[in-house]
């Protein structure tokens, strides 16, 4: 071992594996609940210390030299079995914890993935979950603030690597004082919708009664399924749902399908992390299996 690296501190390494793994300075700092700048300080004394450079800055943060490739290769291993040991993650800055940020639909991760996810998490990781739209959220998994992301567009990015897991199956639905009325003209019931543009409706007009909603009149705009499902109990209108979140109420009898598809259209979820190194990390790839098991269980 180099004169460097004997004099460098558990803490300056844990942060070199932590910066290498995120492929991020401010993922690694947000990893390690640290400031930037101390990360920054700590890479570049060791930088120092040892006398070469151990990453570059790209714009989606910053990769390892060759040099730095091998000495993640050399400090991985050691630096999880210490933290194994003493109770220190080696992405986290308080012992017996690190934070692993899962990004993906609200709906979705609160439904499907996290109440089987935080259960069987593994020792000494905290979970962090940002909810949102695929395309901002493919930008954060790409630039290193994510560590897992859920997406409902195909992440196709450099640098990402990407799995089809679950197939979202729409239903039109709303309470049963609506059946009578859709039955006889269904562009005359009052439309729940996520959104001003109607994107979820408009999907399933088009694909399955081959025609724009342009009759449609929109009495709420929520951009929450869970609540356009409880607004929809409670009678005000009709919504375009997931299957996955209007089975309970369909079961109930709270809800009805307005429509029966011969062909219910779909929409496909994707789990994503960004490619791996040559150094593996075993807490990332447990908990990327654990969302992929969960996807495809539902």
């Amino acid at each position: 071992m180099s004169a460097g690296l004997s004099d460098a501190s558990w803490s300056t390494l844990r942060v070199f594996v932590a910066v290498y793994r995120a492929g991020s300075i401010t993922a690694a700092a947000a990893d390690l609940g640290m400031a930037q700048a101390s990360v920054s300080a700590q890479i570049a004394t060791l930088e120092k210390r040892l006398g070469y450079q151990l990453f570059q800055r790209v714009r989606t943060g910053v990769i390892a030299t060759d040099r730095g490739r091998d000495l993640a290769a050399l400090l991985a291993g050691p630096v999880d079995a210490l933290a194994a040991v003493t109770g220190a993650a080696s992405g986290g800055d308080h012992p017996g914890e690190r934070s692993m940020v899962i990004g993906g639909p609200a709906e979705f991760l609160s439904e499907v993935v996290l109440p089987g996810l935080v259960t069987e998490l593994p020792v000494g990781v905290r979970l962090d979950a940002r909810f949102g739209l695929a395309d901002p959220l493919i930008e954060a998994l790409e630039t290193g603030q994510l560590d897992v992301l859920v997406s409902s567009v195909q992440p196709r990015r450099r640098g990402l690597r990407f799995a089809p897991v679950y197939d979202e199956h729409f239903v039109v639905v709303a309470h049963p004082r609506w059946a009578d009325q859709a039955r006889h003209d269904i562009d005359s019931v009052p439309v729940l919708a996520y959104d001003a543009q109607l994107q979820i409706i408009r999907r399933y007009w088009r694909s399955v009664f081959d025609r724009r909603p342009t009759r449609l009149r929109a009495v709420a705009l929520v951009p929450d399924l869970r609540v356009l499902a409880r607004l929809a109990v409670a009678g005000v209108g009709m919504t375009v749902l997931p299957e996955y979140l209007a089975r309970s109420f369909l079961e109930r009898g709270d809800l009805v399908r307005l429509h029966e598809p011969d062909v219910a259209p779909l929409n496909t979820l994707y789990v994503a992390t960004r490619r791996a190194g040559p150094v593996p990390d075993p807490i990332l790839d447990a908990i990327r299996l654990r969302i992929v098991a969960l996807c495809r269980a539902a």
